[in-house]
């Protein structure tokens, strides 16, 4: 009898904990679609048709971090969206090929409000050289196609490029730059001392580029934030 029960108990603690771990797996799939919802509706990563927003937050169990509000480790990819230029030039859109962020330390603040701050935020961008030689190609208008690849070297948060083609009337082969300062990126080509084109990245508040190179597959962009905000005012467009 005494071995039936010890029995009954272990299958009983086992269902529990299938249960358990089911309800938190469905309830952290909900709170990932949820977050994903919410940083679409406030930084646009979502905005062409092959765009894909994807966020994570890890660690196990997610219902013991939610009824602590405070959570590890939250990650967020956006793939293939677009940042216009400041000037807003015709054509002048440039396509991200990825975003990665790393949140660290997240504690929210106010439910009712939806504001948040992470204590460290870490992450990169990714620009390929098909969609630079792109963005050249249609501000450069009827002086033709436009190629850009990877330079040797790199400037702390410039990253050198080979540039050949014809900008602006003018020839211009060699070396080119893009400067990653803030949250903007400023691409200036040879020959000229005024950047060509400049575009914003919306990012998290406090959030900013840190270093910038060239990489055989493309522009490598990173970034750090301290102390960022995610307040309800950021997602209240």
């Amino acid at each position: 009898m005494r071995r039936r029960r010890v029995k009954v108990l272990a299958i009983t603690v086992v269902i529990l904990a299938v249960l358990f771990t089911v309800a938190d797996r469905v309830a952290v799939h909900y709170a990932d679609k949820e977050a994903a919802r919410l940083v679409e509706r406030k930084y646009g990563y979502g905005n062409s048709t092959d765009s894909h927003l994807d966020v994570s937050i890890k660690g196990f169990p997610f219902l013991t971090q939610a009824f602590g509000q405070d959570f590890d480790h939250v990650a967020l990819t956006a793939r293939n969206f677009t940042v216009d230029t400041t000037g807003n030039a015709q054509g002048g859109y440039l396509g991200v090929q990825q975003l990665r962020l790393d949140l660290r330390g997240v504690t929210v603040t106010s439910l009712t409000a939806r504001s948040a701050e992470a204590n460290l935020v870490t992450g990169t961008l990714t620009l390929s050289y098909d969609q630079l030689s792109g963005v050249l190609s249609r501000l450069a208008g009827t002086g033709g196609p436009v190629k850009v690849s990877q330079a040797p070297g790199s400037d702390g948060q410039a990253a050198r490029l080979r540039i050949s083609g014809t900008v602006g009337g003018r020839q211009a082969d060699g070396t080119g730059t893009l400067l990653a300062q803030g949250n903007e990126l400023s691409l200036t080509v040879p020959g000229t001392e005024q950047a060509t084109a400049t575009w914003r990245v919306d990012l998290p508040e406090n959030v900013g580029f840190s270093a910038a190179r060239s990489t055989p597959d493309g522009v490598r962009i990173d970034m750090v934030g301290h102390l960022v905000n995610l307040g309800a005012s950021r997602f209240s467009r």
